[in-house]
């Protein structure tokens, strides 16, 4: 080891007393530290659980048009396999099982593996002769009733 090593070594054994001494804090949090934290939670909790509860909502009636189209689809493929829509009487149902009613398509096949209901648990509706075009299909949203406004508006294959 050469001098200047030992000297500082000699040095720093020197200044370890006179180092200074910082006071010992307990660990954990003081009750004003908590109380600001919860208020800033309950702040931010205030702001964004209304925004998401919305966008359920939205999401419920994107799924629900998303459906309809679906659903258009499949009896546009049974009008082109049949030349005629499913009468009111056969409804929906003859998109995913044989119509007994007449008139018995000839050419019918398995259009949907299963009948949905509507995001929100209901059947969704069909009408032939259709009030808004040839054939109507259609959800009462979340209220289950015809008409409404908001997230109660229905939702169909004319829109």
């Amino acid at each position: 080891m050469d001098a200047t090593a030992s000297v500082f070594l000699h040095l720093s054994r020197l200044m370890k007393p006179f180092a200074p001494v910082l006071p010992l804090r307990r660990a954990g949090f003081t009750l004003i530290e908590l109380m600001v934290v919860l208020v800033i939670i309950g702040v931010l909790g205030a702001l964004i659980v209304p925004n998401v509860l919305n966008h359920a909502d939205d999401a419920r009636a994107t799924a629900a048009r998303a459906d309809v189209n679906n659903i258009m689809q499949a009896l546009k493929l049974y009008k082109l396999d049949n030349l005629r829509y499913p009468t009111a009487e056969q409804g929906l149902q003859a998109l995913v099982a044989r119509p007994a009613a007449p008139p018995v398509p000839a050419n019918w096949k398995n259009y949907l593996e299963k009948l949905p209901n509507d995001p929100w648990g209901n059947p969704y509706q069909y009408l032939n002769p259709g009030i808004r075009g040839e054939v109507d299909v259609m959800s009462f949203a979340a209220d289950g009733k015809q008409g409404g406004e908001g997230k109660d508006a229905d939702i169909g294959s004319w829109q």
